[in-house]
């Protein structure tokens, strides 16, 4: 059984169901919570906070050792499952065409893009933490 690749082992399988159901719960959640209308400003909030989460923990868990045992289960719960519930690209897209078909271009054009590069800044403002973070307490 142990052969068996990743994706299809149901233990793996099982921890990335349980973590997406978390995370897109708790995506409905924030969204309810910050929902308004004009700017998305509730999924667009979600994709940040979500990149900068993975970005912590794939640094913490690359610096914890291989991708093995609790290491693999931690990963693949947490950020394939629940961040990966949590964050919503295909929102995002459909929340820039709706801008776009209601005239509203410049949102509709900047909304993307400010998502996607403030989600990589966000990703590697994660993994900076995690370094600063270990270099002041004296870990590699």
């Amino acid at each position: 059984m142990s052969g068996r690749p990743v994706h299809l082992r149901r233990r793996f399988l099982a921890l990335v169901a349980v973590g997406g159901t978390a995370g897109t719960a708790l995506r409905e959640a924030v969204g309810l919570l910050l929902g308004a209308p004009g700017w998305p400003l509730a999924i667009f909030a979600i994709n940040l906070s979500g990149s900068l989460a993975l970005g912590v923990l794939l640094e913490w868990l690359s610096r914890q050792g291989s991708d093995e045992g609790s290491r693999r289960a931690i990963r693949l719960a947490l950020g394939t499952g629940l961040l990966g519930g949590y964050t919503t690209y295909g929102a995002l897209a459909v929340d820039s065409v709706t801008l776009l078909a209601g005239g509203q271009v410049v949102t509709g054009l900047l909304y993307p893009i400010a998502s996607v590069v403030g989600g990589v800044a966000a990703a590697g403002a994660g993994v900076a933490l995690v370094r600063r973070w270990n270099s002041s307490v004296g870990v590699r």
